[in-house]
């Protein structure tokens, strides 16, 4: 049998949660369990990298101590890498004992808080230990403290050669219709491989780096797009066009998927188009760059588009039949 512990303490002498977890550690070491502990202030850089340690794991302690809130930093980083990196099927056979010593209030509650985690894992939490102590002194020298803490462990052993099951929990339910991790789609080794990348500041810095040299290249490529979208139609509406008296008008083409509307000026003096806005207009017309496609290619005609349906307009329709006058696609 095979026992882990992951201490998320922070390793002072006094620690009331290293004597318990000592004692625990004793008890199945004499009933022939190797255990294996692990100081999560020690792997504080790697974390990520821990699940993976979980693979030969028949149960787990999962001990803390309260220090003035909640189970700490160290032990809730343990558990997010379990959600994000975690084989789930493996961490669905795995026992769990909770094992939280206070020096101030919430014990219970940060006991509790490790149990509802495990479940939401898709793990079998056992019964575990919670209780506030000042001094580790004060455990080592009551004996019922000690009695109690033996008969823990030696639950924790029967609990796990004897494989014993539980009714379902809620929690598991819950998690089924509103806790869903990322997919992604990983096997259990590539989720190791990217908590080991995650781990490694090198790499992480060098990704930084790459999504920065893309998105600069990307905005680069946005700006390009952007500038021939300003550009677009201007040229071929110029070259078409052939003064003709009489005919003076203003028109707003709007263009699906456009952000830009083409103004055409046409007076005496001559026409100006551009993208831009203007206030008053003559006719204002809405249509697709494929209906537009087909009007500067010469097979349709402003008339005719707004005939068939494929342009709207608003404004003066005899203007709006001059603009066919004065370009010649």
């Amino acid at each position: 049998m095979n026992v882990n512990v992951y201490y998320g303490g922070r390793g002072r002498i006094d620690d009331p949660t290293l004597t318990v977890i000592g004692k625990i550690q004793d008890v199945l070491e004499e009933l022939r369990v190797k255990v294996t502990r692990y100081n999560l202030y020690e792997y504080k850089n790697t974390i990520p990298t821990l699940p993976q340690t979980l693979g030969d794991a028949d149960a787990i302690i999962l001990a803390s101590t309260v220090e003035w809130f909640g189970v700490g930093g160290y032990m809730q980083l343990f558990l997010d890498a379990c959600w994000e990196f975690g084989d789930k099927e493996r961490i669905s056979q795995i026992y769990m004992m909770p094992v939280v010593i206070s020096r101030t209030y919430g014990e219970r509650e940060a006991k509790l808080d490790l149990d509802i985690a495990w479940e939401i894992l898709g793990g079998k939490p056992c019964s575990g230990i919670c209780g506030y102590i000042q001094n580790a002194v004060e455990l080592e020298l009551n004996p019922n403290y000690v009695e109690l803490v033996e008969k823990k462990a030696e639950n924790l052993y029967r609990t796990v050669s004897q494989k014993i099951a539980y009714l379902p929990a809620s929690n598991k339910i819950i998690k089924q219709k509103v806790a869903f991790p990322r997919v992604e789609n990983l096997s259990p080794e590539e989720s190791a491989q990217l908590s080991q990348y995650v781990t490694d500041d090198n790499y992480v810095q060098t990704q930084k780096q790459d999504i920065q040299e893309l998105t600069s290249i990307y905005r680069d490529q946005i700006g390009k797009d952007q500038g021939a979208m300003s550009e677009e139609y201007i040229g071929e509406i110029r070259r078409a066009f052939k003064a003709e008296a009489g005919v003076a008008g203003s028109y707003v083409i709007k263009m699906e998927g456009s952000d830009k509307d083409l103004v055409i000026r046409v007076s005496a003096a001559g026409m100006t188009c551009e993208y831009g806005s203007l206030e008053k207009t003559d006719v204002e017309m809405e249509t697709t760059k494929s209906v537009m496609n087909d009007i500067i290619a010469g097979r349709m005609t402003f008339q005719r588009a707004f005939m068939s349906g494929s342009m709207k307009m608003k404004g003066d329709f005899r203007i709006l039949c001059a603009l066919d006058q004065v370009l010649h696609f």
